[in-house]
């Protein structure tokens, strides 16, 4: 797993807000991102992130401190979706780390390349993404699985136990050519679920059985073709015949995952955060 440059909890004085603010800025271009430009973020866009940062990490630790939550699903809204019925864009494992800061554990693709990496990141470094809108939403799972997730998002080997390599944005939920990134945090969860678990078919197996349904998004013939001749990170080739002829792609988003977990594996109801 890549960890990217340490992160404070943004939730802490000036002083530390702004070290902070100087710290992410100066290590964007450090780790793998979704990008890989070499354009600096405006100091508006960097201001905005950490102050969505701050909020998160505040609303995270009075919930820990009030239920004793230190695990969530957190989301954010990196692209506009709007066209396809989606609101949020990626998800991760968000957890209290045993020294105190939240940290981050999700998955990215490299450069718009047909590769990803898992990343272990502070808040700010999360929200520091160029969103499409400064907001987020989480939920926290129950217990014991949420001492289940803790456990295992701070072990590196059992994290990307599932992790596959090959990336795909679209990438069909039900098979294991390529994976997504929030295709990854589902299956991870199954495996936290259930020990037994230990390949990506068995994880989807159980996500069928406690009745997970992925988004069904619209996408026309020409929109793929273009997708596919100018975009790496794009395919559709893992999905079914029968479903990409009549255009369409069943893949893992945010918004179905955020739908599922309350009502199937009782997760907390979610939680928006806006500036």
């Amino acid at each position: 797993m890549t960890t990217a440059h340490p992160v404070r909890n943004p939730a802490l004085t000036p002083l530390a807000h702004a070290l902070l603010l100087a710290l992410c800025t100066a290590s964007l271009s450090a780790h793998a991102g979704q990008n890989c430009n070499d354009a600096k973020p405006s100091p508006n866009t960097v201001a905005r992130s950490m102050q969505l940062a701050q909020q998160t990490a505040e609303a995270l630790e009075a919930d820990y401190r009030l239920r004793g939550t230190r695990v969530v699903l957190l989301a954010r809204a990196g692209q506009d979706l709007s066209r396809y019925g989606q609101t949020w864009s990626h998800v991760g494992w968000a957890y209290r780390s045993p020294a105190g800061p939240w940290r981050v554990v999700h998955k990215l693709n490299q450069c718009g390349t047909d590769r990803a990496v898992l990343m272990r990141q502070g808040l700010g470094e999360f929200f520091l993404d160029d969103l499409w809108r400064y907001q987020a939403i989480w939920t926290a799972p129950p217990a014991p699985l949420a001492d289940a997730l803790w456990t295992l998002l701070q072990d590196n080997h059992r994290a990307g136990a599932l992790h596959h390599r090959r990336y795909n944005m679209l990438s069909y939920t039900w098979g294991t050519r390529y994976q997504q990134s929030n295709q990854w945090a589902l299956e991870t969860l199954a495996l936290a679920a259930e020990p037994g678990i230990g390949t990506r078919e068995q994880a989807q197996a159980w996500l069928r059985f406690k009745g997970y349904q992925p988004s069904v998004l619209k996408i026309r013939a020409l929109t793929r073709l273009g997708a596919n001749a100018t975009r790496a990170n794009i395919a559709f080739d893992d999905h079914p015949s029968a479903q990409r002829f009549t255009n369409r792609i069943e893949t893992t988003t945010a918004d179905s995952i955020l739908q599922w977990l309350p009502h199937s594996l009782l997760f907390s109801a979610p939680q928006q955060i806006r500036q």
